[in-house]
C-alpha cells in the first residue's frame, strides 16, 4: 500500500495551512493553466484521483460534469471532502493509486493534480486509466517536475539489500526521495520526465499537451514568493488521450 502521510496527524493540520486548502483551486498558482488543458466537461463523466477536499470534483460539477468521482487514500481527506460537499452528482470514495481498479470505458476524463509522485511505479496506473476511459476520453494530471524533485546532494544511498554507496543524487538517479515537508519521512518518487512521458505513451496514450509550469510576472508581483519557480518548475502538466 502506498504510504498514508496524509491520515499523519501532523502533515493534515500543516497541509490544512495551505491556500490552496484554504481557499481552492483559485489559490493554486497553476489552476489557470490547468483549465486551459482540460476538455468541455458538460454531461461527462470524470473521476479524480487523489482528490483531497475534493475541489476539483466541484469545480467539475459546476462546469457541468454528469457525475464525478472522487478516489483518495486518506480517510482524513475524505471526510474533509464530504463535509465541503452538498451535491449528489459527486461521490467519494477511498482507494490506493498502486491497487487502482476502474471499470471499463466508463469514464470521459480522469484527473489527477500532484498526487502520481507518490507512487513507486506509474505503469500500473497509467494502464489503469486507460482502459477506463472511453475512446477519446482525456486524462489531465499533474505532478512534481523532476528537476524539483531531485536534490543535488552527496551522500551516503542504501538501496533496498541494505547496501551503501556514496553518490550524487542528480537528476538521472531515480526512486525513492525522503523528504521532512509539513512532516517527517515524506516518500516520493523521484522519474525523469522522460520516463513519465515514455510510460504513458506505453500505456495508449497521445500526448496533447505538456506545460512546465512557472508563474506569469502578474502573478510574481502579487506574490513575490512565486519568484523562485521562475528558477526551476516545481510542477509539470500534462494532458493526454486514449
Amino acid at each position: 500500500m502506498s504510504q498514508n502521510i496524509y491520515d499523519n496527524q501532523a502533515f493534515f493540520d500543516g497541509y490544512a495551512q495551505l491556500p490552496r486548502s484554504q481557499f481552492g483551486l483559485e489559490a493554486a498558482p497553476e489552476w489557470a493553466s490547468i483549465q486551459a488543458m482540460l476538455p468541455a466537461l458538460s454531461g461527462k463523466r470524470v473521476i479524480d484521483l487523489g482528490c483531497g477536499y475534493g475541489w476539483f470534483c466541484r469545480s467539475a460539477r459546476e462546469a457541468g460534469a454528469a457525475e464525478v468521482l472522487g478516489v483518495d487514500l486518506s480517510e482524513k481527506m475524505l471526510a474533509r471532502a464530504r463535509e465541503l460537499t452538498d451535491d449528489n452528482g459527486i461521490s467519494y470514495q477511498r482507494g490506493d493509486l498502486e491497487q487502482l481498479a476502474l471499470p471499463s470505458q466508463a469514464t470521459d476524463l480522469v484527473y489527477s493534480q500532484l498526487a502520481l509522485h507518490y507512487l513507486p511505479d506509474l505503469a500500473p496506473v497509467f494502464a489503469t486509466i486507460y482502459q477506463a476511459l472511453q475512446p477519446g476520453g482525456w486524462f489531465v494530471f499533474t505532478t512534481e517536475h523532476p528537476i524539483y524533485t531531485c536534490p543535488v546532494r552527496q551522500g551516503w544511498l542504501t538501496d533496498d539489500e541494505g547496501q551503501r554507496s556514496w553518490a550524487v543524487n542528480n537528476y538521472q538517479n531515480e526512486g525513492k526521495r525522503v523528504s521532512n515537508w509539513l512532516a517527517d519521512g515524506v516518500v516520493k518518487y523521484h522519474r525523469t520526465l522522460g520516463t513519465t512521458l515514455n510510460a504513458l505513451m506505453a500505456a495508449g496514450f497521445a500526448i496533447r499537451h505538456i506545460n512546465e509550469w512557472g508563474p506569469t510576472a502578474e502573478q510574481i508581483k502579487a506574490n513575490p514568493a512565486l519568484a523562485e519557480e521562475v528558477e526551476r518548475p516545481m510542477m509539470v502538466l500534462v494532458s493526454a488521450q486514449r
